[in-house]
């Protein structure tokens, strides 16, 4: 008995597709390191805002003047387009939601930002840039709710992209997605 095998070589697409591990990560491993220590210890004035008042709104917090240095790099570091640098190239896997920017006619949405909480860009003030990640996906994805959250898998790039919703300091190249699950 003969047995011949045909090796079928892939493209290089392909072989890099099927090689590519996805690392799961958190929205605050996209935070260079001193702006994370900056808003992990905010003002002492924040903890007298009460939740919903016209102080907590963050564009009124950005009109005031402040005068202490500490305050300043903390309004800054809520708007910051700082990234990561190890991150850019890096294959991720990262939870979110979707706001979406582009569709089509079917309600198949073709570009959208991710963010780290439901409401963000829409309802509230958007997230730092540093915390919003641009989408663009061909291939487009159904949305049933925008309260669904999902794992978005695909390569991190550093990029600055802005549009009258929102401003992100990350794209990906998006491989995959799918529901949320913990």
């Amino acid at each position: 008995i003969v047995l011949i095998l045909m090796l079928v070589p892939l493209s290089v697409s392909q072989a890099s597709a099927q090689a590519v591990e996805f690392v799961t990560i958190e929205w605050t491993d996209l935070i260079p390191q001193d702006e994370f220590d900056i808003l992990s210890n905010p003002p002492a004035y924040m903890d007298d805002i009460e939740d919903g008042s016209a102080e907590d709104q963050i564009g009124n917090l950005l009109k005031n003047t402040l005068a202490n240095a500490e305050e300043s790099r903390y309004q800054e570091a809520l708007v910051s387009t700082n990234i990561k640098p190890e991150m850019d190239g890096r294959a991720v896997r990262i939870p979110g939601f979707i706001v979406p920017i582009e569709f089509d006619g079917d309600q198949i949405i073709t570009e959208f930002f991710l963010v780290p909480y439901f409401g963000a860009c829409l309802h509230m003030p958007p997230p730092a840039p540093n915390q919003i990640i641009h989408v663009k996906y061909a291939e487009g994805l159904k949305l049933e709710a925008l309260y669904n959250p999902f794992w978005i898998s695909g390569i991190l790039k550093a990029s600055l992209i802005s549009n009258d919703m929102a401003t992100a300091a990350y794209g990906i190249e998006m491989r995959s997605y799918e529901a949320y699950t913990q």
